[in-house]
């Protein structure tokens, strides 16, 4: 059971629509239980155990869900351990996270099978915010594209690797990131719909037609647009450009101002359906660190000038983001987005394309995960199944 709270005096985003000078209730069942205005409490009838919370016009929206991050907080899915996805669980929450996918890099096949088993060990124990499946970056991805992924672990597509992969996963694998050109691509889609997991094309050198081809066979989102993928050019659009001309092609999006210049994120607003666009943050290990070696990956890491993790021996390697969830709703909103529509990016939109239907908007009955935040985008409250996990009112 969780405790029965009242918010009142909030603006409340509830996934589709903002509503102003709101109440909203949570039931002793760690669910939604009723949404109204201020000027209708009065009226209302609550037990008498219910805790009354006054959040003085901070906006409650549903939880941050961060769906493509490696690491936070000097731990990462790379360390293959219980205690280090825990510790990504307890330092997300601090940044209104309420639910993430660990994602695990390209790398050494027996590598990513560790970091796998690591997750779902941890799944059922976090303190912070919920693990809500695995993310798999790879290990199907292209040579050209590799980015920051170990190059010793792309592989052509290997149907028994795919199945071992979901076995160690034990039902719990979300999603995959794949190139759509490699040979035996539709195969491994086919099975990947069976097995009711997401594909996303990245780390691709896809050509219009191999992209084109890619959606017929089930590949409709796409891993950190933009980066790591076939360019835009006037005689083949490449991967960039077919998923800007098929609407229906889901998208997420680095929105740290680095890895996507902010007109670029605007002129994909513009362009893309709202509800197919996913912010994520791609956040590696040393993000908010506050001592020891900047590790991402193996790898020593150092925050360039723009603010992005780079290799500290080669600053024009791009190994991720420095980002965390809310400030990616910040930057979103400074750059004349709606906060609503970044909301429905950072929260409702993944929860639909990865079929979470318990989380995502503020309706009665679902669960009671919640991001409430000030006018500076500070972390007031933090909601799981109901539970207070941050409370700093």
């Amino acid at each position: 059971m969780s405790d029965r709270i009242i918010f009142t005096n909030a603006t409340v985003i509830t996934g589709f629509a903002t509503i102003k000078d709101c109440g909203l209730f949570i039931d002793g069942d760690g669910k939604i239980g009723d949404i109204f205005y201020m000027s209708r409490m009065p009226q209302k009838s609550f037990p008498d155990d219910t805790m009354v919370i006054d959040v003085k016009g901070c906006t409650i929206t549903p939880g941050l869900f961060d769906s493509h991050i490696h690491g936070i907080g000097g731990a990462g899915t790379e360390d293959c351990k219980k205690e280090s996805i825990l510790k990504m669980s307890d330092r997300l929450a601090d940044y209104g996270v309420t639910d993430f996918l660990p994602t695990i890099y390209t790398d050494e096949f027996e590598q990513m099978k560790a970091a796998e088993t690591a997750i779902v060990e941890a799944m059922g124990h976090e303190k912070g915010a919920r693990i809500r499946g695995i993310n798999l970056e790879g290990p199907f991805i292209s040579p050209k594209r590799i980015g920051a992924q170990n190059p010793a672990g792309a592989q052509n597509v290997n149907l028994d690797l795919f199945h071992d992969l979901i076995k160690t996963g034990q039902g719990k694998v979300i999603c995959m990131t794949v190139a759509p050109e490699l040979k035996g691509m539709r195969d491994l889609a086919l099975e990947a719909t069976k097995e009711g997991i997401v594909l996303l094309a990245g780390h691709t050198d896809a050509t219009y037609e191999n992209i084109m081809e890619g959606i017929q066979c089930g590949i409709l989102h796409s891993t950190h647009f933009f980066n790591a993928m076939s360019r835009l050019h006037h005689r083949n659009p490449g991967t960039v450009g077919t998923i800007m001309i098929n609407q229906d092609m889901c998208c997420e999006i680095i929105a740290d101002g680095v890895h996507v210049h902010p007109e670029i994120v605007k002129l994909l607003v513009r362009e893309k359906p709202k509800e197919n666009i996913v912010l994520m943050t791609d956040s590696l290990r040393p993000t908010k660190q506050r001592s020891g070696t900047l590790l991402a990956n193996g790898v020593k890491a150092k925050l360039s000038p723009e603010g992005a993790w780079v290799s500290a021996e080669d600053p024009d390697l791009f190994l991720g983001s420095a980002l965390v969830l809310i400030k990616a709703v910040q930057n979103m909103a400074s750059w004349g987005i709606p906060l609503d529509t970044a909301i429905q990016m950072a929260s409702t939109n993944p929860a639909r394309i990865y079929h979470l239907n318990d989380i995502g908007s503020l309706i009665p009955g679902k669960n009671a995960n919640i991001t409430i935040f000030d006018s500076t985008f500070q972390i007031k409250g933090v909601l799981v199944n109901g539970e207070l996990i941050r409370d700093e009112f």
